[in-house]
């Protein structure tokens, strides 16, 4: 994984060394609220329904061991001993005082992390796929490129005041394992006729009150070319983008007015006036990157069958919670944080700092943040898989739900954001409790369930094959259901099947809805091909008509 040089750990030392004499100006009166807000912003700290939360960068995911560890101490000295992964691939506390940020950021900065551009109308944390360097279908690692983006976006002068926040997303596999389609520019890597290597660039995606799908802006840009490029989309979104409403905003709405031709136009010409002046990427900047993610020390080894002669419970785990390496004798175990009690995403300190130490015997000391808002051990030896099960089940993180319903994403909701409308937490035990049976949940099969409690669509309920949003109905908490949405393979948002439920009723209504799936449903036949076969109305039409009779 990428290392910081002398001029990174320079900058983020400086850096927590200016916002801690800011905070302290602040304490003392001497900054107004106004002013502090966006620097606070800048360093990943809001002010929540409760407490502050401060945001911690993982950039496209990925932590050592020794910043893991360091994760679980910070949790618990100045927080209350747990922290929340998100969908973008960064750690939340949700209780820091906020005299002791600075004290904060110092300690991360020890392990070369920090909270800058978490936040703000910037470009955020850049994001990859979860597999990246270990699965068997990549073209090439998309990691060097992420880390380049970040380097590039950190501190842009030009793009430092967007007219809102920025995202992007890299993938170097066919399989997009990065929704790459709900970003604001999407970087699909892949080769020309001959054999070249390039960007697919997409743009303009996005989900909040207006979820969009980015659309194809260039179907191929040499390697050489993405800073240039990318410059050129967000200098176009910079000058062009809508200020005056903050939720018009965001690049696309943009594209949407304008139209993907003309947005196109637009690009192409600056990008033609100004690209010679710009950063373009050379072989040995690239090849610079790409020697920090070079592969482990990996064992030579032949492939085995890890569950001969194991009990039933660790081949589910196995099934459900591995998958697939490109080296022999190795899988990918997926850490699952969505236990039959878990707040999806929520881990505690003496997790992490367990995670951390099982890193370093079986995974080379590497850990990943998945957009699901689980773990992932990228390097184990299939030798080793019992034992780590072993290991992982006594911490409560072995629960063999990796793809069910129950492997829900959720934001934290009205429990603890200001934003939220309804609360999410309440609804995501309702849901445990009902769906608890393995043997139901493995029948129904592959199902993402994605959970927001507001419209700002933090949970990616718009793309869920089942979403739920929570709503406000007079000042109780409802919740609306849509079907259909995806951010995989054939990219959709999903479809509003009824009216609104109430809190209590949400599991009930899940429950008719996967009853219509199993009794339509063919041989073998995922829910969300099912849905795109038969479309929404058999579920419109049978999921509320015993709500409708009982009114």
């Amino acid at each position: 994984m990428y290392q910081y040089d002398s001029i990174d750990q320079t900058l983020v030392d400086q850096r927590v060394a200016e916002y801690r004499d800011q905070t302290r100006r602040f304490l003392a009166g001497e900054l107004p609220d106004d002013e502090f807000r966006s620097l606070r912003l800048r360093n990943g700290l809001y002010i929540q329904r409760f407490s502050p939360m401060l945001r911690i960068a993982v950039p496209y995911g990925h932590l050592s061991s020794k910043q893991l560890r360091m994760l679980g101490s910070v949790a618990r000295r100045y927080s209350r001993g747990s922290g929340h992964f998100t969908t973008r691939l960064n750690l939340q506390l949700n209780w820091p005082k906020l005299e002791e940020v600075p004290d904060i950021l110092a300690d991360l900065a020890s392990v070369q992390m920090h909270s800058i551009q978490t936040s703000g109308n910037c470009v955020r944390n850049v994001s990859s796929d979860p597999l990246a360097g270990v699965a068997a279908d990549e073209i090439i690692d998309p990691r060097p490129y992420c880390e380049i983006l970040r380097q590039w976006s950190t501190f842009h002068p030009e793009f430092n005041w967007l007219p809102r926040k920025f995202k992007i997303a890299v993938t170097g596999a066919p399989t997009d394992r990065a929704a790459t389609e709900i970003h604001d520019i999407g970087l699909h890597l892949k080769r020309n006729a001959q054999g070249e290597l390039g960007f697919e660039v997409l743009v303009g995606g996005g989900l909040g009150r207006t979820p969009i799908l980015a659309k194809v802006i260039r179907d191929f840009l040499p390697v050489r070319d993405i800073l240039t490029y990318c410059e050129s989309i967000l200098r176009v979104y910079n000058r062009a983008g809508r200020r005056d409403n903050i939720h018009k905003a965001r690049i696309k709405i943009l594209v949407k007015a304008m139209g993907i031709e003309a947005f196109r136009e637009a690009v192409d010409a600056d990008w033609h006036a100004t690209r010679e002046f710009g950063s373009q990427l050379s072989e040995a900047e690239i090849e610079r990157a790409r020697g920090y993610f070079q592969p482990p020390a990996y064992a030579t080894l032949a492939d085995i069958d890890a569950t001969a002669g194991q009990g039933a419970e660790f081949r589910a785990w196995y099934r459900y919670n591995t998958a697939a390496h490109k080296v022999p004798g190795y899988r990918a175990v997926f850490i699952s944080l969505k236990g039959p009690r878990d707040i999806p995403g929520d881990i505690s300190s003496e997790q992490m700092e367990a995670v951390a130490d099982l890193a370093d015997r079986v995974s080379f000391g590497e850990i990943r943040v998945v957009l699901n808002q689980n773990l992932l051990l990228a390097h184990v030896r299939q030798d080793q898989l019992h034992t780590v099960w072993q290991e992982l089940k006594a911490l409560g993180l072995a629960t063999p739900n990796l793809g069910t319903l129950t492997d829900m994403i959720a934001c934290p909701g009205l429990d603890l954001c200001s934003l939220a409308n309804a609360g999410t937490i309440s609804v995501v035990k309702q849901i445990q409790q009902r769906f608890s049976d393995f043997d139901y949940l493995y029948d129904i099969g592959e199902i993402e369930l994605k959970m927001s409690g507001c419209m700002n669509a933090c949970g990616h309920h718009h793309v869920g094959h089942i979403g739920i949003l929570g709503v406000d109905k007079h000042g109780e908490e409802w919740y609306q259901i849509t079907i259909g949405g995806s951010a995989r393979e054939h990219s959709a948002l999903g479809e509003v099947i009824g009216p609104s439920v109430p809190q209590a009723e949400v599991a009930e209504i899940l429950e008719r809805i996967l009853t219509v799936y199993r009794d339509l449903r063919q041989e073998e036949e995922r829910f969300i091909d099912t849905v795109r076969r038969v479309g929404v109305a058999p579920f419109k039409e049978r999921v509320y008509e015993k709500t409708a009779a009982a009114a």
